[in-house]
């Protein structure tokens, strides 16, 4: 039975950075334009910490206050519409099912919102890892930690790149555009269906 490698962000649960301006006083432009580029990329290979992440958040390294943003991050959690129902679908048939998301320690602060490894374990959480995807280690050191050939795996990711990376290393993928339309490509592969 095909194994699936699940992204989380997203694809099954709501990413809150978005409403991050509102809360840091800055328009989105401003966050991209002036965010470090190499401090959340650090932070969920688990290279930072929360507050190291905080203190190189800005490129000019302008006070962050980390306790309000995890507060704000922790209570804005919520699953994609229809995720928790297709993943209870999922289990109900057995598939074995594992994370691999590009996320940091606030892995957990999601899973306390929304009980994710009720379903999915974060088997491949890019903090505990070290990689992050679009790196071919991150889908071929998943199937090789299951004991799996890349095409024994179904990965899935909102992110083109993502998938597009999964695809170059064997590992058929699909890329998440709604519930619906997931549970029907997992309908016609046989995963949900049982065909």
């Amino acid at each position: 039975m095909t194994v699936l490698l699940l992204d989380v962000m997203d694809t099954l649960v709501v990413d809150p950075f978005r409403g991050l301006p509102a809360l840091l006083g800055v328009s989105w432009e401003a966050l991209l334009a002036e965010k470090d580029p190499d401090a959340w990329p650090a932070f969920e290979r688990g290279e930072l910490d929360e507050a190291g992440y905080a203190r190189r958040f800005f490129r000019d390294r302008r006070p962050v206050d980390g306790a309000a943003v995890r507060a704000y991050m922790a209570a804005s959690y919520r699953w994609v519409d229809g995720a928790e129902a297709l993943l209870a679908r999922l289990a109900a048939r057995g598939v074995e099912m594992h994370a691999l998301s590009n996320y940091p320690c606030w892995y957990e602060l999601v899973e306390a919102a929304v009980g994710l490894s009720r379903y999915v374990p974060w088997t491949f959480v890019s903090c505990r890892t070290g990689v992050r995807k679009p790196d071919p280690e991150a889908y071929l050191g998943a199937a090789r930690a299951l004991g799996r050939a890349p095409g024994a795996c179904l990965f899935v990711d909102d992110r083109p790149r993502n998938v597009a990376a999964a695809e170059a290393v064997g590992m058929p993928a699909l890329r998440f555009t709604s519930t619906a339309d997931l549970a029907a490509a997992l309908e016609a592969r046989g995963v949900l269906s049982g065909r």
